[in-house]
């Protein structure tokens, strides 16, 4: 048995290998493919930078020119002076909430919740009134509803 696992381990070390000898030739190709797409590397572009080396001198960009800011202010200005006519104006909308609408908004999921566990107590105690005797339905909702 022992000469049996000493095989299957020797079988192993191999594979273990060659698999390693495989990864060193791909990481080996992609070198070589990276100094070959040397050239399709991204060039630099200098904005604030002046470079001393004659060959990035061409990649300098310009100096940024400002825009015309004056008439942009006069646009500003004239549009905040002309009137605007609101055609239809929705009453609704310009009157104040009530000081509690959050509030009321944030309970109301929890008030359905509750209602609906408040109508199944309601027909649980109705279905144990039923069993108790009482076979007139009418009297035990109407006893159900008053309490």
């Amino acid at each position: 048995m022992t000469e049996n696992n000493i095989g299957t381990l020797e079988e192993e070390a191999l594979k273990r290998k060659e698999r390693l000898q495989a990864l060193k030739r791909k990481t080996e190709d992609s070198k070589e493919n990276q100094s070959e797409i040397g050239g399709n590397l991204p060039k630099p572009k200098f904005r604030s930078y002046k470079p001393q080396d004659e060959s990035l001198k061409v990649e300098v960009l310009e100096d940024a020119k400002p825009g015309n800011v004056e008439a942009e202010v006069q646009d500003q200005l004239s549009a905040a002076t002309s009137k605007v006519v609101i055609e239809e104006l929705d009453i609704s909308n310009l009157a104040p909430r009530k000081p509690d609408w959050d509030l009321k908004r944030d309970v109301a999921k929890k008030l359905e919740k509750l209602e609906r566990r408040t109508q199944k107590a309601i027909a649980e105690l109705i279905r144990d009134r039923l069993k108790q005797g009482q076979h007139d339905l009418a009297a035990v909702v109407n006893i159900a509803t008053n309490k």
